[in-house]
């Protein structure tokens, strides 16, 4: 790896606000249903593209949350990706396998399988040899963000 990877570089508070200013400067409207094909929300996810991911893999957080404090992410990687060891420390997750599939465990889960990550549980995982495309929701456990 070229860099060194540490997914909780920003807190689950910054990471809403980092949302909050993509949604304001593409002039997403909330109450209304917004589709990854509307222009504005196209606008916001290349606002929203995460750099700080191991090599092999892109991520982008989505221009939306859900009725409690949440980050949607959707993250695309190459075939053979290595996700080091890692946690996410201010919440939980759970992580669904569109497409492709992941070594997690000995366990190879492909599109339709999901996994449950309890904040600050360390976990690492492989793609597999068609790569992945997976979605993820995370939920802040700390009070500020509730």
């Amino acid at each position: 790896m070229s860099k060194e990877f540490n997914p909780n570089q920003l807190t689950f508070e910054q990471g809403l606000e980092r949302m909050r200013n993509a949604v304001r400067e593409a002039n997403l409207d909330g109450k209304k249903i917004i589709t990854s094909k509307d222009p504005a929300a196209a606008k916001a996810m290349e606002v929203l593209r995460v750099t700080n991911v191991p090599d092999g893999f892109q991520k982008w957080q989505l221009p939306v949350y859900l009725n409690k404090p949440s980050q949607l992410y959707l993250t695309a990687a190459a075939p053979g990706a290595h996700a080091p060891e890692h946690s996410h420390d201010e919440g939980d997750g759970v992580r669904f396998i569109v497409s492709g599939s992941i070594e997690y465990q000995g366990k190879e889960l492909t599109a339709g399988d999901w996994m449950f990550i309890p904040a600050g549980q360390k976990y690492t995982f492989t793609t597999g040899r068609l790569g992945a495309v997976m979605c993820y929701c995370y939920c802040c456990s700390c009070a500020s963000a509730r």
